[in-house]
């Protein structure tokens, strides 16, 4: 599917692997702070192109959309949606296989205008583009508060993968370790250069790849250890 530029989409999105591809799992959506669903049209159809069906979620619709769907079923958020998602999987453990958690905000408010924000946010002059000209998109929604109980830690037992901008200063990285040293199943990867919005930044083939592969570790392997190691000689 593709988003409209202008208008968020309502009722929620989806994107489907191609016909030809058995679908191997699902993977729910949370956007974060001043986003909307059609604003991950990119990375849905990467993530969708490597026979995963992706759909778009709120906190109070993933658990709904996890019910009857094809596992194993993992929730991913950015910004918020990450707090979110860490949440939803922490109170309903049995449904969902894992979390991808990006960009996972600081307790410290931002004072930022639109012109930072953008630069802020990414990197990517295609993405800078598409949230200039998309009249759904919030600006300045990063300066908003996030709700202490939403920063409370949640004891997420389901493997959760943190994903996190070096470069980030929205969120400064080191909240990304103390998410994943506070986690008893997490993994940390940090972007080089990777701003807030790390999975619709420059890097975002890199991101996406790297998502695929630990989704492929979960099909495998509960403990999401490595399918291919790579032995530096």
């Amino acid at each position: 599917m593709t988003a409209t530029i202008g208008a968020p989409i309502v009722g929620g999105a989806r994107w489907d692997p191609p016909a030809a591809i058995a679908v191997r799992g699902t993977v729910l959506i949370l956007p974060g702070r001043g986003e909307h669903a059609g604003v991950y049209d990119r990375f849905g159809r990467r993530i969708a192109a490597d026979g995963y069906a992706v759909r778009s979620a709120t906190p109070q619709t993933a658990v709904d959309l996890a019910t009857g769907a094809t596992g194993p079923v993992v929730l991913a958020g950015s910004d918020t949606g990450a707090l979110h998602a860490l949440a939803v999987a922490a109170a309903h453990p049995s449904l969902f296989a894992g979390v991808v958690a990006a960009g996972v905000p600081a307790e410290d408010e931002v004072d930022i205008d639109w012109a930072s924000e953008l630069e802020a946010r990414t990197a990517c002059p295609t993405h800078q583009a598409r949230l200039t000209g998309d009249t759904g998109f919030q600006r300045g929604a990063l300066a908003l508060p996030v709700a202490p109980a939403l920063l409370a830690p949640a004891p997420v037992t389901v493997p959760v993968l943190v994903l996190h901008g070096e470069a980030d200063t929205v969120s400064p990285v080191g909240s990304a370790h103390r998410i994943a040293a506070g986690l008893p199943n997490a993994e940390l990867g940090t972007v080089r250069d990777g701003r807030h919005d790390v999975l619709n930044d420059a890097t975002h083939r890199t991101v996406a790849a790297h998502i695929v592969q630990w989704l492929e570790r979960l099909r495998a392997d509960a403990a999401a250890t490595p399918i291919l190691t790579v032995h530096p000689h």
